[in-house]
């Protein structure tokens, strides 16, 4: 079959121009399928993926139909999520920048009316939005759609999954009939072929879905591991690899707030992602992930349709997915702009079936993953550091006259050359040691069970303190947690089982972290009470027990 260019779907030459400053020249399959289809002003049905190029699909096109002269909204595209309808705008603006005269708005909910309501009566020809702000936009009468040419329906399977179905039947409803319908989305439920039945003139469907599902740039595995083992899997895999820019998925809300909370606890620069955010903090975290100065993401699906980041090393699945369309949608967030990418899953038990039925539909294979041992991970940090110090060393014609006469120094109190080249070897390659000593003793995840026993003293390596506060100081035991966590190296696994009573409380730590909590908590107030803490002993032990019997 004859290969086909973007200079071969006759697009105009702005709009070449553009794609050609973008560094586009051979369209995707759904571009080179959808395009010609689109400008012919036919309805359409466009089945694909996410990272498939859909935005180009359509919105290249109907460019090219906009008519400048007029000031009216021509073109109304709707989205499921903020971040689509931004990352849809932003698209569309690189696409015409050739094309000063075409205006484009993004609308939807969390942003302010006004410059919304500005921008509508200067005059737009494109808006971009989500069906509840487009909804109250129509309702105001500050969105007239009198004259609106095409209406495109973006993820349509999505915005029905979000309950959109009402506002986007009303919206069909009070367009012209004779506007063009587009409609794209990664699955064709039976409601989305109502809707194309119902709204549609004659659509043509282009289906590209089995061939964009192997995506042969993403390296897929999984990790079998029980549920209470996945983070400190999790952690290990991402010291390992030395990863960076990670997107973790999990399938609710209060999973994403947990999971940030105990991957910043254990000194991991974390934010969250999900639907009950405000705007400004979706964009705050977003643009941070961008930055990298946040290096993990963790999102629920809906919240991450339209995160465009081209530099994420691995998506992790916490949870699996639901289903495997959301499996898709997830690992498309890696291996972006020509990138290799990286997704592991975590499974246990049941869950390998799913991982079959993922495979089947992928058309793909997840190879198996061993979760990495606490000494290939001291390996592989030591030899990183011997790198970096061969790297920086740059002995060649330097002049250490200063640093001599410090080793001369040290020297005259005893130590010998190699003492001292051992002891700042281990200040460099020690740091995070202490992250790893918690575990050190675990040899495999997989057949470890839950954490229980049968009686209220400390484990084995773990040591029982007292505290001298508890319920009637209105103390919990999430609240010692965070005292001896925050703005420490204290990570919370160095944290067992904690009793709180009437007037005290006990907890079991890691022996080797116990010096540390104790001074850690005799530092703290609780309502203006000093904490005092120590060893736990028989007779503390039988004097909480009176008290509270």
């Amino acid at each position: 079959m004859e290969e086909v260019l973007f200079k071969d779907l006759s697009l105009s030459a702005p709009i070449l121009e553009a794609i050609e400053d973008m560094g586009y020249v051979k369209p995707s399959p759904i571009q080179a399928q959808a395009i010609p289809v689109v400008a012919s002003g036919q309805d359409i049905i466009g089945q694909a993926q996410t990272g498939t190029g859909k935005t180009a699909a359509f919105m290249l096109p109907l460019l090219g139909k906009i008519d400048t002269s007029s000031r009216d909204v021509q073109v109304l595209v709707l989205c499921p999520t903020r971040e689509l309808a931004n990352q849809v705008h932003d698209e569309t603006k690189k696409f015409a920048k050739k094309m000063r005269d075409i205006q484009i708005l993004a609308i939807y909910g969390g942003a302010s009316y006004d410059p919304q309501i500005r921008a509508l009566k200067r005059g737009v020809h494109i808006v971009v939005g989500t069906p509840g702000r487009v909804m109250d936009h129509m309702n105001r009468g500050t969105l007239k759609l009198q004259n609106l040419k095409v209406l495109v329906l973006d993820e349509a399977d999505e915005m029905l999954n979000m309950g959109f179905k009402d506002d986007i039947e009303t919206i069909l409803e009070k367009t012209p009939a004779e506007r063009q319908t587009v409609m794209f989305s990664a699955t064709m439920p039976q409601e989305i072929l109502r809707i194309a039945r119902t709204y549609q003139k004659d659509p043509e469907i282009i289906k590209v879905v089995s061939e964009e599902l192997s995506n042969k740039k993403i390296d897929q595995y999984y990790i079998e591991v029980r549920r209470h083992d996945r983070l400190q899997a999790m952690i290990r895999t991402i010291d390992m690899m030395g990863l960076t820019s990670s997107i973790v998925f999990t399938n609710t809300k209060r999973e994403v707030d947990e999971l940030v909370s105990k991957l910043q606890e254990e000194g991991y620069v974390t934010e969250g992602l999900h639907g009950d955010l405000k705007q400004a903090q979706r964009d705050r975290v977003m643009n941070s992930f961008r930055k990298k100065t946040v290096n993990i993401l963790v999102a629920t699906d809906i919240a991450a349709r339209g995160i465009d980041v081209s530099n994420v090393e691995a998506v992790f699945n916490y949870d699996i997915p639901l289903n495997e369309e959301n499996y898709v949608h997830r690992i498309g967030r890696t291996g972006r702009a020509g990138m290799t990418g990286l997704s592991i899953t975590f499974v246990f038990g049941k869950d390998m079936f799913r991982v079959r039925r993922i495979e089947s539909f992928t058309k793909s294979k997840m190879t198996k993953m061993n979760v990495p041992t606490v000494e290939e991970i001291r390996a592989k940090r030591s030899g990183n550091a011997i790198q970096e110090i061969v790297d920086q060393l740059n002995i060649e014609g330097a002049d250490f006259t200063k640093e001599n006469e410090m080793l001369a120094q040290i020297m005259e109190q005893g130590f010998t050359m190699e003492q001292i080249a051992a002891g700042l070897l281990r200040l460099t390659v020690g740091k995070g040691e202490k992250q790893y000593a918690y575990i050190e003793e675990v040899a495999s995840f997989g057949d470890r069970g839950p954490r229980e026993r049968t009686s209220k003293g400390p484990r084995r390596n773990e040591v029982r303190l007292f505290v001298n506060v508890g319920s009637k100081n209105k103390v919990r035991a999430k609240d010692f947690v965070g005292m001896i966590t925050k703005k420490s190296d204290i990570p919370s696994r160095a944290i067992g089982d904690i009793d709180v009573t009437k007037k005290c409380s006990f907890l079991n730590v890691d022996k080797a972290y116990a010096s540390q909590i104790i001074r850690k908590l005799n530092s703290k107030l609780i309502n203006g009470k000093p904490i005092r803490s120590e060893r736990a002993t028989a007779e503390l032990e039988a004097e909480a027990a009176r008290d509270n019997y």
